[in-house]
């Protein structure tokens, strides 16, 4: 008898379900707590549901722009709130590390006529349009202000190469040679570019922090929307020292095939 009442109990007890971070903190839900539920295509009555648990949804930059909450449930749960059975749009599969994406992608369609089966990747390309436009935006971005550093590294070498001129045309006349005045000069814009290389690295840490603390406040996600990784700055440090090179070969050729005698002259 007490055996029939228990199970009589466990059939009748509410489903569980998982609800998002952000929605358990907008109604407030805690865990144990009973919600309805119903879906608002059927029109059925709502059903009840006991919080298991709350989870904070992965970070997804194709869905960060809908701003939608979500929960979680049993598969047979969310069939019974539909109006339709036996009928899904859309299904996301995980694979073990190592499996074939290709391989599992062919066999669901061929198990069920008219699926079409996409990789995380290609799907992401399809839903991620703007983000794209974002990237090339950014990319065209980086290139003018690559422009703009180094003409503005070869003004400051220009300048700092005409001020001492005079200085210059001393060394070569106490017998420094063209090459050691040439490699000296180079050396020094080797060494502002290094510098002005890690200070941008320094204040691109700071600005990306910035962007994602007022983003993740917007839109309550932990996405990142600015990065600043190793490979970043190790390029914008071989950057400095390409741009430095040139600039500092630039500015030195202008002097070292001037006679010492004239770099004196104003």
């Amino acid at each position: 008898m007490l055996s029939a009442l228990l199970l009589a109990a466990a059939l009748q007890a509410p489903s569980q379900i998982l609800v998002e971070r952000r929605l358990a903190e907008s109604v407030p839900l805690r865990v144990g707590d009973t919600v309805a539920v119903r879906a608002l295509a059927s029109g059925a009555a709502a059903r009840p549901f006991v919080v298991a648990g709350v989870y904070e949804r992965a970070a997804d930059p194709s869905r960060i722009s809908r701003n939608e909450m979500e929960v979680r449930m049993h598969l047979p749960d969310l069939e019974a709130l539909l109006p339709v059975h036996d009928r899904v749009d859309r299904f996301a599969v995980t694979l073990r590390p190592g499996a074939s994406a290709d391989s599992a992608g062919r066999w669901i369609e061929g198990v069920a006529f008219g699926t079409r089966a996409y990789g995380s990747r290609a799907l992401a390309e399809q839903t991620s349009s703007t983000f794209l436009v974002v990237s090339r935006f950014h990319h065209a971005i980086g290139i003018v202000t690559i422009l703009a550093s180094a003409i503005f590294l070869l003004c400051v070498m220009v300048i700092r190469v005409d001020e001492r001129k005079r200085d210059m045309g001393m060394l070569r006349l106490i017998g420094i040679s063209r090459s050691t005045v040439f490699r000296a000069i180079v050396l020094e814009a080797i060494g502002i570019a290094v510098v002005g290389s890690a200070a941008g690295a320094g204040l691109g840490v700071v600005a990306a922090r910035l962007v994602n603390a007022y983003y993740a406040r917007v839109y309550d996600t932990t996405l990142r929307f600015a990065l600043v990784t190793p490979r970043i700055v190790l390029l914008a440090a071989l950057l400095g020292l390409g741009l430095g090179a040139v600039a500092g070969a630039l500015a030195a050729w202008r002097v070292i095939h001037v006679p010492p005698q004239r770099l004196g002259e104003r």
